[in-house]
């Protein structure tokens, strides 16, 4: 096993990111981190100053297509976990410009800063790139955990701008791996929840629109299916693969938690007091994925990695909870979300 004293994880303020800060920060407690975030409306740097008091985690406000800055950083480092990417599928619909500049030239200019100063690199993508998985009424569960999943192998055939910037980012680490020798790695995950993540996204979404009194919404007929893991299996699976992966190997990340969005949107408001028809269905994304599912065995099988929060009830309830207590995160930003929703989503009849 690989130790590192000084790293640097990029989109740290984030939600992946900063958990994966916390996940270091509690369990290495001689690893300094360096987070370098741009902090625009997915980061946050209340999610990582609570930690700053202890001398172990500094913040820099930077772009991470920005060479002099990252030079700055990767300068003082021995490794580089890169978390930071234009991520909601939406806004990639809407705007195409930021994604291909934080998500591709914004990996390259890191990937040329890790070539300069000789620092491993550890590149966190997405299951999406592999594009979307059969779903099939015949089979037992309606497809949820039946029939192919993604592995390393899998060809690549993302479906959207997010999904196709993220694909080419880590063609370009493989591309750097075998023709400068960066010393690399690449991690490819299903759907993160937990804490800290923005209320564009799904989970979050529906809990803060129960509790601002909104009905919550759900694309389409809500049986597209994604394979959920708590953000804090990912970074446990992250920091793995840092330290134990093979250089130019790809590992998956996943927990075996497939669910269709309809039946985690019932279970939410169960959860939280509702009837669990309480919620609009609104008009469906376009080239909407409709399954995703992770094998994760060669990061179990070569690596030893497991993961521990695998009751997804649990975990969710404890996101809950958490949304609940923090209503002071969130708040401020709520009216701003759903307005931008209300622009392109049209409400359907049941």
């Amino acid at each position: 096993m690989t130790e590192f004293k000084n790293i640097v994880v990029t989109g740290g303020a984030g939600f992946i990111g900063s958990n994966f800060v916390h996940y270091v920060y509690n369990n290495h407690p001689d690893v300094h981190i360096t987070v370098l975030d741009k902090l625009t409306y997915a980061g946050n740097v209340n999610n990582i100053n609570m930690l700053f008091d202890s001398g172990r985690v500094e913040l820099v406000v930077g772009d991470i297509a920005d060479p002099e800055i990252v030079d700055q950083v990767a300068s003082k480092a021995d490794a580089i976990v890169h978390y930071a990417a234009e991520s909601h599928n939406d806004n990639s619909l809407k705007s195409q410009d930021e994604f291909i500049q934080t998500n591709f030239i914004g990996t390259y200019t890191l990937i040329q800063a890790a070539r300069k100063y000789d620092l491993r690199f550890h590149h966190v993508s997405t299951d999406e790139v592999y594009g979307d998985l059969p779903y099939r009424e015949d089979l037992p569960g309606h497809g949820e955990g039946e029939g192919e999943k993604f592995t390393d192998k899998t060809p690549y055939n993302p479906s959207s701008p997010y999904s196709s910037t993220k694909a080419a980012s880590d063609l370009i680490v493989r591309a750097w791996v075998r023709s400068f020798g960066l010393k690399a790695t690449i991690s490819n995950c299903s759907n993160n929840y937990g804490p800290f993540q923005h209320i564009e996204k799904f989970i979050p979404r529906q809990i803060t629109n129960i509790l601002s009194g909104i009905k919550p919404k759900l694309y389409g007929d809500g049986k597209n299916v994604r394979d959920w893991i708590h953000t804090e299996d990912h970074s446990s699976g992250v920091w793995t693969i840092l330290t134990k992966g093979q250089m130019g190997e790809t590992y998956l990340i996943g927990a075996d938690g497939e669910k269709n969005n309809k039946e985690v949107l019932e279970d939410i408001l169960t959860r939280m007091g509702k009837d669990k028809d309480d919620y609009d269905r609104v008009t469906d994304r376009a080239g909407h994925d409709l399954r995703y599912a992770i094998d994760n065995s060669k990061l179990r099988t070569e690596l030893g990695w497991t993961p521990k929060h695998t009751d997804f009830e649990s975990g969710l309830q404890a996101t809950i909870d958490w949304y609940r207590e923090n209503e002071n995160w969130w708040k401020a930003e709520k009216d701003a979300v759903e307005a931008k929703y209300a622009e392109t989503q049209k409400v359907l009849d049941k």
